[in-house]
C-alpha cells in the first residue's frame, strides 16, 4: 500500500479546484485532518459530490469528522469515528474500542421526541481527539468494511504506523473502552487490553470515581432573548468551537463556558449558498461549495474566538476571529463572497474594511467577480477623480460644475434621494408646482448646497455612470447621468446632506453596484438623522415657504416698488439669469420673487423665440450671458431699486463683493453705458469703465473708433466751478481721511426723532437676546453711552460679533445681538432717512505711508471733529462725492490748511473749472516744501518714484 503526504497548506490561500480532488480508493494514506461539526451519533458529514473532479488530481483526503460513539448498527463492534477526505468524503470508524454518545437534540419533526444529553466522558472523548488531530497529519488503515460502506480501521498521528495509535491512546486516558467480549488474539488487541488495564490503575476517565457526571453538558439550543444575551456580552470576544459549516457565511458555534449552540452569520457578508429545491435536494449556487469548504477547511471544529454584534430573529450576527486571521475578510478577499448592506454597520473593524477586501477581489475578477465589470471602467483617469468649481446647484442632489477645460459638466450625487412629495399629490390642481418652495425641505436642501458649495472648488471622484432611461407611464425619461462623491475640505456633501435629514439613501438590489463609494458612510448618517428626528424624519410639522413671484405682475410689482426703493440696499439671492442684464431675484426678507434688470447699460440682447420665427442674438450676448452666470447665479447680492418699467420688472443696481456688476459688464466690454445712467451717483464709473473697454477695441467695441479730441474740448470750457457751500455737521472721521456730516438744517428732525425713540424704548424695553441680526437690515443698537442709536447690520461673524453702522453719525462698532434690537416702524429711515452722509476732500491725496496719514487723520480730528462747517460739492466719483470744506468761523479751506502744513499732496485735475483752486493748493504745497514740513522734511521723496524704480507718479 502506498503512502502520500500532504503539507498544512497557508491560512491565507485560497484552494483551487485541484485542491477539492480526492483520489476515489485509498487504502493507506497520509492525511491531513480536519473537524466537522455535526454533534450527532457519528458527526456524520453531507456528502458532497464532486463526480467532475473524480480522479483529475492525486492530492491526499483530509479528516472531515471527528466523532466518538458505539456503533448500533453493528453490534459485535464499537468504535470511535472520524470521516477523511476533501469531498467526496470517507468516513473511518476505529475499530475494537467502544466510547460514550454525544448529545443530540430532538428532531422537530418528532414532536413527542426528547433531547438525548452526553454519556459520561463523551465530550471529553471529542475534545481528546479534536485536540490531538485538528491540523495534524495522520495515516490510516482499513480492516473491514461492512455491506453498508462503513469502514473500520485504525489512525495513526504521523505519516506512517509507526506513530501514536489513536484508539490505543483514546483507551489509555480512560475515554473509550475495548470492544465488549473481544479477545486478546493478536498485538493490537493485546495492546488494547494493556492500556485499559492501565487505564484502570490510574483510574483515568471512565474508570475515576464517581459516574462521570461531571463530564456531561447542559447544552442549550435556544436563547429566549437574543438582543440581550448579545447587549450582556458588550462586544467581547467569546471562547468558542466551530460545530458545523451551512455555508461559507453561516455556522453553528458552541460558546463557551455555558455551552450555547448558536447559529452565527458573519457580519457584513454573504456567500453563495445551497438553494434546496421542492423534491428535497439542494443545488449549489456557483461556488457555494468551494466558499463553504474554504471556511470548513479553516475553522470547522478549531478553537477560536466570536464577536457577538448583533442579532436576526434567534440568528447571531458575528465576527469569528482565529489567531491566523479573520475569515470574513478573507472570504471576501478571495472572491468567496460579497458585501450585504443590512449588516454591516454592525461589523465591528468598520465597513471600509470590509468593501476594501471586496474591492481587492473585484479588481482581480475572482470567483464570483469572473465576470465583474467596474461601473468607471471605459472612463479615463482624468474623468474619474478631477477638481471642479461649482457654478449651479440644479436641484438637491445635482450641480453644476466648472472644469479646467472651462466646459461644464451636470454631477448628481451618488447613492441619495433628495426630498419628494409622499402619497398622491395634495397641491391644488389649478396652481403650477414649484418643487423647491412646495416640496418639503426641498428649498433648506438646495440652500445648504448652495452655501456651502457655490463658487468654491470642489474634489469629484465618479462612482458610475446611470444610462439613459426611456420614459414609462408613470416615470419619466431621465438622460445619462454621472454620479460622483463631491467633497469639500474633506467632506463628503452628499453625507452632510444625509446627516441633516435633507436626503435620503437609496436602497439597491444586492448585486447593483451603481452605488457610492462611501455608501456605508451615507447608511450610518442616514441612521443618525432619523435616530436624532432631523429634517425629513422630524415628527415636527413641515416648514412653509409662502413666496410670491411678482415676475412679470405689473399690480404687485407697483405696490412693492415704493418700499424697496425707500429700503436703499436689499438683500437678494440670483436665482435665475435670463441674460446679462436680466435676473429673476429672491428678496428673503420680502419672501418674493422679482424679475430685476440692471440699470445704466445697454447689454447685447439674445435670441428670443417668436411666434412662427427665432430671432437671433446679437453679438457677444451668449458671452455677457455667461459672464453674469458665473459672477452672481445663485450668490448673496445686494441690489438698489430705482423704478420699474412697463411689465413690471424693477430696475436697478446689483453689487456683488462690494462691485457693481453694470460697472464690470462695461469694463469687460460686454455692454455699453446707456443715456439713462447720467442721473445715477455711478455715472462716473461708469464712463471710466467704457472709456477704458473703448481702447481695448475688444468684442463690443471690436470695430470702435476714437472720435477727434477737438469736439469734447468746447464742452469742458463752457462748464464752471459753482461754490454753494452749506452748513454741516461733522460727526465721524475715517482712518483713509474721508468723513461723515450731517445737514444742519434737519438737525432738529433728527433730535426729535433720537428723544421720541428713547422714550418708546424705555416704555417697551427689547427683550434682551431676542433679536437675531440680518445683514443688511436696520436695527437699534445701544452704544457705550447707554443710549439707543439708529444702525445697520454690516456683517453678522458670530452672536456676540455683530458689525453694526450707526446711520446717523457715521461710526462704526461690533456689538453682541444682546445690545442690539428690532428698529420700530415709527423710527424707520421712512420717517427720517439716514442723516450720516460720506464724503471726501477734494483736490487732496492722502499719504500711503501709514504713519503719515495716522497724523493727517489726528489733524483733521483736532479740527474738525464734532464741529460745524461749511461744504460744497466740487465733483462726483465711484465713491462718494468729493468736497471742499470751509471753517464756519473763519472761511479757512481745511484741505488747504492740509496741503500748507505738509500733512496730504495736491491731486492735480484738469478741468478748467478748477485751475484755480488747484493752482492755490499747488502753491502751499510748494511753501510746505521749502519749509520742509511734515511730509517734506526730507525733500522731495517723490524724485525716488520714477519709472526705472518700478513707480510712476
Amino acid at each position: 500500500m502506498a503512502a502520500t503526504a500532504m503539507r498544512a497548506s497557508r491560512w491565507s490561500r485560497a484552494l483551487s479546484s485541484e485542491d477539492l480532488v480526492l483520489q476515489r480508493t485509498v487504502v493507506l494514506g497520509t492525511v491531513l485532518v480536519r473537524a466537522s461539526w455535526r454533534l450527532s451519533q457519528f458527526l456524520h458529514v453531507i456528502q458532497q459530490s464532486f463526480h467532475k473532479y473524480l480522479n483529475a488530481s492525486k492530492e491526499p483526503s483530509t479528516v472531515r469528522d471527528v466523532g466518538i460513539q458505539s456503533s448500533q448498527a453493528v453490534p459485535s463492534l464499537s468504535e470511535g469515528s472520524l470521516v477523511v477526505g476533501l469531498p467526496p468524503e470517507r468516513q473511518i470508524n476505529l475499530s475494537n474500542i467502544r466510547a460514550g454518545n454525544l448529545a443530540r437534540r430532538a428532531a422537530a419533526t418528532q414532536p413527542d421526541a426528547k433531547d438525548t444529553p452526553d454519556e459520561p466522558w463523551a465530550f471529553p472523548a471529542r475534545e481528546f481527539l479534536r485536540k490531538k488531530l485538528i491540523g495534524k497529519e495522520v495515516c490510516f488503515t482499513i480492516e473491514n468494511k461492512t455491506p453498508q460502506g462503513r469502514e473500520y480501521g485504525m489512525i495513526y498521528l504521523g505519516k506512517d504506523t509507526n506513530g501514536e495509535n489513536i484508539a490505543e491512546s483514546l483507551v489509555a486516558e480512560g475515554l473509550a473502552t475495548r470492544r465488549e467480549g473481544m479477545r486478546a488474539n493478536n498485538p493490537e488487541q493485546n495492546r488494547l487490553s494493556e492500556c485499559e488495564e492501565q487505564a484502570k490503575a490510574a483510574k483515568k476517565g471512565t474508570w475515576s470515581e464517581g459516574n462521570g457526571s461531571h463530564t456531561i453538558r447542559d447544552l442549550k439550543y435556544t436563547i429566549e432573548n437574543p438582543r440581550h444575551f448579545v447587549d450582556s456580552h458588550h462586544q467581547k470576544p467569546v471562547n468558542a468551537i466551530i460545530e458545523h459549516v451551512r455555508d461559507g457565511s453561516v455556522v453553528r458555534a458552541l460558546l463557551l463556558p455555558d455551552y450555547y449552540l448558536v447559529t452565527v452569520m458573519l457580519s457584513g457578508i454573504k456567500c453563495p449558498t445551497f438553494r434546496r429545491e421542492a423534491d428535497g435536494s439542494e443545488t449549489p449556487e456557483p461556488f457555494a461549495a468551494e466558499a463553504k469548504f474554504f471556511t470548513e477547511s479553516r475553522l470547522l471544529q478549531r478553537d477560536v474566538q466570536i464577536i457577538l454584534e448583533s442579532c436576526h430573529n434567534q440568528n447571531i450576527l458575528g465576527t469569528i476571529l482565529h489567531p491566523n486571521g479573520n475569515i470574513t475578510e478573507l472570504l471576501l478577499k478571495e472572491g468567496f463572497a460579497r458585501c450585504v448592506d443590512w449588516s454591516i454597520a454592525v461589523y465591528t473593524r468598520g465597513a471600509e474594511k470590509l468593501r476594501a477586501a471586496e474591492r481587492f477581489a473585484k479588481e482581480r475578477r475572482l470567483r464570483i467577480w469572473r465576470d465583474y465589470v467596474a461601473p468607471t471602467a471605459n472612463l479615463d483617469q482624468k474623468d474619474k477623480q478631477f477638481v471642479a468649481k461649482v457654478m449651479q446647484v440644479l436641484n438637491a442632489d445635482a450641480i453644476v460644475v466648472k472644469l479646467n477645460s472651462g466646459d461644464y459638466k451636470t454631477i448628481h450625487l451618488s447613492s441619495i434621494r433628495p426630498p419628494r412629495l409622499e402619497g398622491e399629490n395634495t397641491q391644488d390642481k389649478n396652481k403650477k408646482l414649484r418643487p423647491l418652495y412646495d416640496i418639503p425641505y426641498m428649498f433648506e436642501a438646495r440652500e445648504f448646497l448652495r452655501k456651502k458649495l457655490i463658487g468654491k472648488k470642489v474634489n469629484v471622484t465618479v462612482d458610475y455612470i446611470r444610462p439613459a432611461s426611456p420614459a414609462t407611464e408613470t416615470v419619466p425619461a431621465f438622460s445619462e447621468r454621472t454620479c460622483a462623491t463631491v467633497t469639500i475640505g474633506g467632506i463628503n456633501i452628499a453625507e452632510a446632506l444625509v446627516s441633516k435629514g435633507l436626503a435620503t439613501v437609496i436602497r439597491y438590489r444586492q448585486d447593483d453596484d451603481q452605488r457610492s463609494s462611501h455608501y456605508d458612510e451615507l447608511l450610518a448618517a442616514e441612521a443618525r438623522a432619523i435616530k436624532n428626528g432631523k429634517g425629513l424624519h422630524s415628527k415636527k410639522e413641515v416648514p412653509i415657504h409662502r413666496v410670491a413671484d411678482i415676475s412679470g405682475d405689473t399690480q404687485k410689482a407697483k405696490q412693492f416698488l415704493p418700499f424697496l426703493q425707500r429700503a436703499g440696499r436689499s438683500e437678494a439671492v440670483v436665482e435665475y439669469v435670463f441674460s446679462g442684464s436680466r435676473l429673476k431675484l429672491y428678496l428673503p426678507k420680502e419672501t418674493c420673487l422679482i424679475t430685476f434688470l440692471l440699470a445704466g447699460i445697454e447689454c447685447p440682447r439674445g435670441a428670443r423665440n417668436l411666434p412662427g420665427l427665432v430671432q437671433e442674438g446679437e453679438p457677444f450676448s451668449e458671452e455677457a450671458t455667461l459672464f453674469t452666470k458665473e459672477l452672481v447665479l445663485q450668490r448673496e447680492v445686494e441690489v438698489e431699486v430705482e423704478s420699474m418699467d412697463k411689465a413690471g420688472n424693477f430696475i436697478g443696481w446689483l453689487h456683488i463683493d462690494s462691485a457693481n456688476l453694470s460697472v464690470l459688464l462695461v469694463e469687460h466690454a460686454l455692454s455699453k453705458v446707456h443715456f439713462t445712467a447720467e442721473r445715477s451717483s455711478y455715472y462716473k464709473s461708469l464712463l471710466s469703465a467704457e472709456e477704458a473697454a473703448k481702447q481695448k477695441k475688444e468684442k463690443v467695441w471690436a470695430h470702435y473708433e476714437e472720435q477727434p479730441v477737438e469736439e469734447v474740448v468746447p464742452v469742458l470750457e463752457e462748464k464752471e466751478r459753482s461754490a454753494s457751500y452749506k452748513p454741516v455737521f461733522v460727526t465721524e472721521i475715517t482712518d483713509d481721511l474721508h468723513f461723515y456730516v450731517q445737514d444742519v438744517e434737519t438737525g432738529t428732525q433728527l433730535e426729535k426723532l433720537m428723544e421720541n425713540m428713547r422714550n418708546d424704548i424705555a416704555s417697551h424695553p427689547p427683550v434682551e437676546g431676542s433679536y437675531a441680526p440680518r445683514r443688511g437690515e436696520f436695527c437699534i443698537a445701544k452704544f457705550v453711552d447707554g443710549e439707543w442709536y439708529r444702525a445697520r447690520v454690516e456683517k453678522v461673524e458670530s452672536p456676540a460679533k455683530v458689525h453694526v453702522f450707526y446711520i446717523d453719525y457715521g461710526n462704526r462698532e461690533i456689538l453682541p445681538s444682546t445690545r442690539l434690537g428690532t428698529l420700530p416702524p415709527a423710527f424707520s429711515t421712512r420717517v427720517l432717512p439716514a442723516q450720516a452722509t460720506e464724503y471726501a476732500f477734494a483736490f487732496i491725496q492722502v499719504p500711503q505711508d501709514e504713519d503719515a496719514r495716522t497724523d493727517a487723520v489726528d489733524s483733521v480730528v483736532r479740527d474738525i471733529q464734532n464741529t460745524q462747517c461749511l461744504l460744497n460739492v466740487e465733483h462726483l466719483s465711484a465713491g462718494c462725492p468729493h468736497v471742499t470744506l470751509q471753517f464756519a468761523d473763519s472761511k479757512g479751506d481745511v484741505g488747504l490748511g492740509l496741503v500748507k502744513e505738509g500733512l496730504v499732496m495736491v491731486e492735480v485735475r484738469k478741468e478748467k473749472q478748477f485751475q484755480k483752486v488747484i493752482t492755490e493748493y499747488l502753491n502751499a504745497q510748494e511753501s510746505a516744501k521749502s519749509a520742509r514740513l511734515n511730509l517734506w522734511r526730507y525733500g522731495d521723496f517723490r524724485a525716488d518714484d520714477a519709472d526705472e524704480f518700478g513707480y510712476s507718479r
